[in-house]
């Protein structure tokens, strides 16, 4: 498999910026299905893809949702174009008899909460990076929060129980002459080591 360009790169990882102000243009429908259409493929443990995605776009969502937000994210998110509620499927092992053939995995995590709630927040924090990174790749910029009541959105949106937020992030095309300076990053020597 051969190196992605630099531009690529560039675009998912060393240019990308985190976003709080988007231009008010709407992200089609049809891009948002392509977006899970890439962002599907991306590995899981067990391929058990937890993950479960609400793109709010409507003004009834977003004011549902703005109770569930802290004061700093309420502007941003209700001027987004779409946020994306980022949840984990509890039960997500009702269909891992289909997503993972190679053998009975259901009971695993059926008969053993604790292993099933680990395997799900685990698998949904990566699937949420991987959400950013497909979104970027589409030209699309990203806002990405933690600073929200999970349990209000739960239950604002999620009713039944079944489903826990995990990250909220905002979608658009992003306003450049607002964001704030880069901040650094930590070097290799204080973050890697060697086994």
């Amino acid at each position: 498999m051969a190196s992605l360009a630099s531009e690529s790169i560039a675009q998912l990882f060393t240019n990308a910026r985190t976003f709080s102000d988007f231009r008010p243009e709407a992200v089609p429908e049809a891009v948002l299905r392509q977006l899970f259409d890439i962002w599907k493929w991306a590995p899981t443990g067990m391929n058990a893809q937890p993950a479960r995605l609400v793109f709010v776009r409507e003004k009834a969502g977003k004011e549902k949702l703005k109770p569930c937000l802290m004061a700093g994210n309420v502007k941003k998110t209700l001027a987004a174009p779409v946020t994306v509620i980022v949840a984990e499927d509890k039960q997500f092992y009702d269909h891992i008899t289909a997503q993972f053939p190679a053998y009975d995995a259901k009971p695993m995590f059926a008969g053993n909460p604790a292993m099933a709630a680990h395997t799900a927040s685990q698998n949904t924090d990566m699937q949420s990076a991987y959400l950013i990174l497909a979104a970027r790749a589409l030209g699309l910029d990203c806002g990405p929060m933690t600073g929200f009541d999970a349990a209000a959105v739960n239950a604002a949106f999620f009713p039944d129980g079944r489903y826990n937020a995990r990250l909220l992030c905002n979608l658009g095309y992003g306003v450049a002459e607002t964001l704030y300076p880069r901040g650094p990053r930590l070097p290799f020597e204080t973050v890697c080591t060697f086994a």
